[in-house]
């Protein structure tokens, strides 16, 4: 696309393989690729990674850990997260997700533009210590997006879309979740659980809603698919990098 891309993908082949990148240069310069009807409006499909919607969040050795981290620290992470809500709401913001802005979609982030969100430390240290260790410190944090509170206020909903590419997944761990909450992904519905993890490919078409009568909390990370290699996520990076560069 531009001398610079081209510079990024010959540094990572030069290091890691001339083939190593193959599935990442196809993404980017093949002008037909198949797809699951439901991802139709990802902008990115990468070929080669599974069409699986749903993931079990057990079901990969990457990710397993990082479940468990979250799940066993799911008690201080609601408490933490109830006192950082109810004394410093200054600090949640309207989320920006790339396709809209939403008053009643509230954001803590822990995780934002390339790097952690430091002043978010004190207010949920649990959430921001694992995250930290389990993720950040072990490059499973697709750093291209976030990680964040995510807070759906009473009679919010989520219109159905797909986010911008299928090489990153999902994790949502249920903080706090009253009766009438629900999300679903290609088709599917599912129910968060309070203290446990679901995870899903965001590429697919997917909503959720709160029609509750509090709050509807998850913590959501942005992980890199377990399908992706090393070589290919070091490519990624340098190319949606510049290509934000290129379009600002």
């Amino acid at each position: 696309m531009t001398p610079e891309i081209d510079a990024i993908f010959q540094d990572v082949k030069d290091r890691h393989g001339a083939d190593s990148i193959v599935r990442v240069e196809d993404m980017l310069y093949r002008k037909q690729q198949e797809r699951h009807p439901l991802q139709k409006n990802a902008k990115w499909i990468m070929p080669g990674i599974s069409q699986t919607p749903w993931h079990d969040p057990y079901g990969h050795p990457e990710i397993a850990p990082v479940v468990r981290a979250f799940e066993a620290g799911h008690a201080a992470i609601r408490r933490e997260l109830d006192e950082a809500w109810a004394e410093r709401k200054s600090a949640f913001s309207d989320y920006e997700h790339y396709l809209t802005r939403q008053e009643n979609w509230q954001a803590l982030y822990l995780f934002r533009d390339g790097a952690p969100v430091e002043s978010s430390a004190p207010l949920v240290p649990t959430a921001y210590e694992v995250l930290t260790r389990e993720v950040l410190e072990q490059g499973k944090l697709c750093t291209l997006l976030e990680s964040h509170f995510s807070t759906l206020l009473p009679g919010a909903s989520i219109a159905p879309h797909c986010d911008l590419w299928n090489f990153s997944i999902n994790l949502h761990l249920a903080v706090d979740i009253p009766e009438g909450c629900g999300i679903t992904v290609a088709g599917e519905t599912r129910q968060w659980k309070e203290g446990e993890c679901l995870l899903f490919d965001y590429s697919f078409e997917h909503e959720a809603w709160n029609d509750g009568v509090r709050p509807r909390t998850c913590l959501l990370v942005d992980l890199w698919h377990p399908e992706t290699t090393v070589p290919e996520r070091e490519a990624l990076v340098g190319l949606i990098t510049e290509i934000r560069k290129l379009m600002a």
